[in-house]
């Protein structure tokens, strides 16, 4: 298959099943697995936290550093779009009893300062308690700047907020930016990075913060049922994602911008390469295009698709030229 849906779809590589197959391994629950043990220890260092935690998935990770931030009755501020509000369950408000208060995203995909200050709850139990800035980087493939971050830390410290990123595809980010990674996350309190989507580990996520919070997640976790017994099979293939397939994470950026320019040849649809900033493109789609009709032919050829309007495509491990080059040529054929 032919994946354009997301970048969640990446199979792990064959370097990958061969770490997982040998990973020396131990009961988590317990801090007995030694490869896990070297993963979180090892990233804690390499972006700069004190302590980290290995866990299931991104919406896991996000929901535990909100739990540790904020108590029953509290808020967190973050954008309209952000992935723990919108596209999460909203298990920060079902399961941690935490209000989000959603402000809209600008169009860069920053959060206006002025309109995060107006909507911090003054200190009457009439309302919530304003505990958290989350934000998101990239959020829709948008990389937020690195002078907006330094903005948003001196914002967090003068409101008295804690600073959270959600940093599913912060690596992304880095490589759009060309800088390392503690470039960013230096400038928050707790960050969440996603293993299973452009890094291309089959399963996992990392939440970084003090030890401290860490503790505070990793009791969450097994609350939640997030505890795991030999999760070094998995925490080997996260390490190979961290050390490896961040290095490549351009070579997505450049398919994407490719791709981009290819489908702007192509009658009923446009894409503004301006805003294909990393592994992510939004083509608007005519009307005169049957999206249904087009998903399910090009289904019929082993390439998948999502529709919408605009239509969301994204570009990882598992897509070469070739295979936008094949994909081009069967769009073209089944909209004749």
């Amino acid at each position: 298959m032919i994946d354009f849906r997301s970048d969640t779809v990446t199979r792990p590589t064959s370097a990958m099943r061969h770490a997982m197959s040998v990973a020396d391994v131990g009961d988590d629950v317990y801090g007995d697995d030694p490869t896990v043990n070297e993963l979180e220890q090892w990233a804690a260092k390499r972006h700069g936290f004190e302590s980290a935690l290995f866990c299931s998935s991104g919406t896991q990770a996000n929901l535990l550093s909100l739990m540790a931030h904020c108590e029953r009755g509290d808020e967190y501020l973050c954008g309209q779009q952000a992935h723990n509000y919108k596209f999460e369950g909203g298990g920060a408000a079902v399961l941690g009893s935490i209000q989000p208060q959603p402000i809209e995203n600008e169009k860069d995909g920053t959060i206006c300062f002025n309109k995060l200050a107006a909507a911090i709850k003054p200190d009457d139990f009439h309302f919530a308690r304003t505990r958290l800035l989350s934000l998101e980087n990239t959020i829709n493939g948008k990389v937020l700047p690195l002078a907006y971050l330094a903005k948003a830390r001196e914002f967090a410290d003068k409101h008295d907020l804690k600073l959270h990123l959600d940093g599913a595809r912060v690596y992304n980010a880095a490589a759009a930016l060309d800088v390392d990674i503690t470039e960013i996350s230096q400038h928050f309190d707790s960050m969440t990075i996603c293993l299973s989507k452009g890094l291309g580990a089959p399963i996992g996520s990392l939440v970084l913060g003090d030890k401290a919070f860490i503790e505070k997640t990793r009791r969450w976790r097994k609350v939640l049922g997030g505890g795991m017994r030999q999760a070094g099979i998995l925490a080997a293939a996260a390490k190979i994602a961290l050390t490896e397939h961040t290095k490549r994470l351009s070579d997505d950026h450049d398919n994407a911008k490719y791709l981009a320019e290819q489908l702007n040849q192509i009658d009923g649809f446009s894409v503004n390469i301006q805003h294909v900033e990393t592994n992510m493109l939004f083509a608007k789609v005519e009307e005169k295009i049957n999206q249904d009709q087009l998903v399910k032919s090009l289904k019929e050829q082993g390439i998948l698709l999502t529709g919408g309007q605009p239509m969301r495509l994204v570009t990882h491990l598992d897509i070469t030229r070739q295979d936008i080059d094949t994909f081009i040529k069967a769009l073209k054929l089944a909209i004749a």
